[in-house]
């Protein structure tokens, strides 16, 4: 059972109350279900949840090589809150070697197509590893995050990896998923106290500006319907079905 402050907004509780059901349900339909953490606000609670249910929900992420200190970190704090382990899963050292040694160490910043080709090696190729022979698996993203995901849906079938694919956290916006953070003293990523909302590689997030959407401080230096490093390629897909 959560317990809340007894001054706590009761649709919070009842919407704490849906996910840790979503959880359940997901674990029930599918067994061998996986969450990539990228260890951001929104899946710290996913994985509360997870952990609160009891769920058999393995939990990962994706360590690229160029993740903050204070990202890697939350990998031990989770360990020595909740007794859990998180599993990091790597690019390959001679593919990443090869890129950069081909194109040098920050070609990202030179185009799309080499910081896509950056993220297909160092995030999407351990994912598709990663998930092949899962039946479904779990994100923490939410449609209010970016001009790329207004359209996401908490249920989806994922064609580019070929199982299904849950965003129990689709509908949630930025002050409910921080409200029931700090209710429960979830733990989180000090940069996120830092004007960082979306965190991902150390080179490619900045600090978001007052005004600027979530994602606004990832790979800024491109437009705004570009921002998907590969692991959510249908959201792209959903953007350019609008235009």
């Amino acid at each position: 059972m959560t317990i809340f402050p007894s001054s706590f907004d009761p649709a919070t509780r009842t919407r704490w109350d849906k996910l840790l059901g979503e959880v359940v349900t997901i674990a029930a339909k599918h067994p061998d279900a996986v969450f990539a953490s990228s260890l951001a606000a929104e899946d710290m609670l996913l994985l509360h949840a997870i952990v609160q249910t009891q769920a058999p929900i393995e939990v990962f992420t994706l360590d690229t090589g160029r993740l903050p200190a204070q990202t890697l970190g939350l990998i031990d704090t989770i360990a020595d809150r909740y007794g859990a382990a998180v599993k990091a899963i790597r690019p390959d050292p001679a593919a990443v070697h090869e890129h950069v040694a081909q194109h040098g160490e920050f070609a990202f910043y030179e185009s799309v197509v080499l910081r896509k080709a950056c993220c297909a090696i160092r995030k999407v190729e351990p994912l598709r590893r990663t998930l092949k022979g899962h039946s479904a698996w779990i994100t923490g993203q939410r449609r209010g995050q970016s001009v790329t995901r207004v359209e996401l849906a908490e249920s989806e079938f994922d064609p580019v990896f070929g199982l299904q694919k849950y965003n129990p956290l689709a509908g949630w916006t930025e002050d409910q998923v921080w409200a029931v953070i700090r209710a429960l003293d979830i733990p989180y990523n000090p940069l996120h106290d830092q004007h960082y909302p979306s965190i991902g590689c150390d080179p490619c997030t900045r600090a978001i500006r007052p005004g600027e959407d979530a994602r606004a401080g990832r790979w800024w230096w491109e437009q705004r319907a570009s921002k998907e490093c590969g692991l959510h390629a249908g959201n792209l897909k959903a953007i350019d079905a609008q235009t």
